[in-house]
């Protein structure tokens, strides 16, 4: 049995969310709301906004779209324009935007504002900001009052609100000089806990991939579902069905652009149906279970190797200890935690020294510690950090590695 964490105090929400078979209008199981810092209550704020001038999706790289597996003929509808801001009562240092959003756990969502982000929780259409203060507020688009409470609920399960950052960087910094210096950077880089269905097939997406292809097949096959609004000049959908993108082919996939990724799609989309219960159901259910039998779960569908599972895992299904190990993190590894390792060959055997080596110096939350060590190592993020975080040695050995960290690499030996 999983121990009961000291900063998660009781799991938010469990139910299943529309896009992962469930719907808008679903019970919601009966809960404890507890949330582990204070600064959850909501109180309402009006603003005025500007209406945005629309622009079309970017469709796939360089192919067209296919009339058949793209709603062309659903209606779009018009964005409700709102006044309503709530604010979160959350400061930066527990929620960072820039540092949450455009790092690579999720690609659907959108920078919209100089500091506000825009995406979907289950079929609610929600944008993000920080104020002046560094607090954050937010905005449901179109949301019916009925609807309200249903929306904030998946919100704050969407954010992971409860963990406490506080608590946890304080264990982290008290074990790790440099890590207690980046923290006073790089505060309020929070993990996501997202929908798995949707997690999962955007890391399908990332195989050998770089940000921005994966971010247009994301795009594509977002655009399968539901259209709920446009803000910012972006357009955003509601993530599909299991049942919705089985309706599309494997040739579908390929001409959109997805090349061999396209049967891992179709793949595992056909191997969760025949899931007891449901693909969707399935998925949830592994967030019950131990690392180690997710990790043995998630490898037996199509495309979803020890890298790709592990993201699963962290971002979706609840394994804060889950360590993704490519050769960004296999670098950081062996720079600061097992150098003695520095210059050899990236091997299964040796993916498993690295997640051991995180944990060991980072615990059950060793996941989150390795999620902020790789912002460190982005070149946007470097370029805001002192010099004295990079030395010259390092600076010149890695400079090209630097030029490609856009990249998400899966490494092929590991796979």
């Amino acid at each position: 049995m999983k121990q009961t964490s000291l900063f998660t105090v009781i799991p938010l929400l469990s139910f299943p969310l529309p896009g992962s078979g469930g719907n808008c209008s679903a019970d919601l199981r009966k809960f404890l709301f507890v949330p582990t810092i204070s600064m959850l209550s909501l109180h309402l704020r009006s603003l005025s906004t500007m209406s945005k001038r629309q622009r079309p999706i970017n469709s796939p790289p360089s192919t067209p779209q296919t009339p058949q597996t793209h709603n062309s003929k659903r209606p779009k509808l018009p964005l409700v324009p709102t006044t309503k801001w709530v604010p979160l009562n959350l400061t930066q240092s527990e929620l960072s935007l820039p540092l949450t959003f455009p790092t690579g756990q999720t690609f659907r969502w959108r920078q919209t504002g100089p500091l506000q982000y825009t995406g979907v929780v289950g079929c609610h259409l929600v944008s993000l900001e920080h104020l002046p203060n560094g607090d954050v507020s937010y905005c449901l688009h179109s949301t019916t009052s009925s609807e309200r409470g249903l929306a904030e609920a998946a919100l704050l399960d969407f954010l992971n609100m409860g963990i406490s950052l506080a608590g946890m960087w304080e264990v982290f910094s008290a074990s790790d000089s440099r890590f207690a210096e980046l923290a006073g950077y790089l505060g309020g880089a929070r993990v996501l806990r997202q929908d798995p269905v949707e997690c999962l097939v955007q890391f399908l997406c990332s195989s050998n991939n770089n940000i921005q292809r994966i971010t247009k097949m994301v795009d594509f096959v977002s655009s399968l579902g539901n259209h709920l609004g446009s803000v910012g000049g972006f357009e955003f959908h509601e993530f599909p069905s299991l049942e919705r993108l089985s309706m599309v082919s494997e040739k579908e996939f390929r001409e959109a652009g997805f090349g061999y990724r396209a049967k891992y799609i179709t793949g595992t989309v056909k191997a969760l149906q025949l899931k007891p219960g449901g693909g969707a159901e399935w998925l949830l259910s592994l967030r019950k279970m131990e690392l180690e039998e997710v990790i043995e779960a998630l490898s037996t569908l199509p495309g979803v190797g020890p890298k790709v599972a592990a993201c699963i895992a962290l971002f979706s299904l609840d394994q804060h200890h889950a360590i993704p190990v490519d050769t960004h993190v296999w670098q950081i590894a062996t720079r600061y935690l097992i150098p003695e390792l520095a210059g050899a060959r990236l091997t299964p055997k040796l993916c498993v020294r690295v997640a051991e080596a995180f944990v060991s110096k980072y615990g059950k939350y060793a996941g989150w510690a390795q999620t902020v060590l790789f912002i460190a190592e982005l070149p946007s993020q470097k370029a805001l950090l002192p010099a004295h975080f990079t030395s010259a040695k390092e600076s010149k050995a890695t400079k090209k590695k630097d030029r490609e960290s856009h990249t998400v690499v899966e490494t092929p030996t590991v796979e």
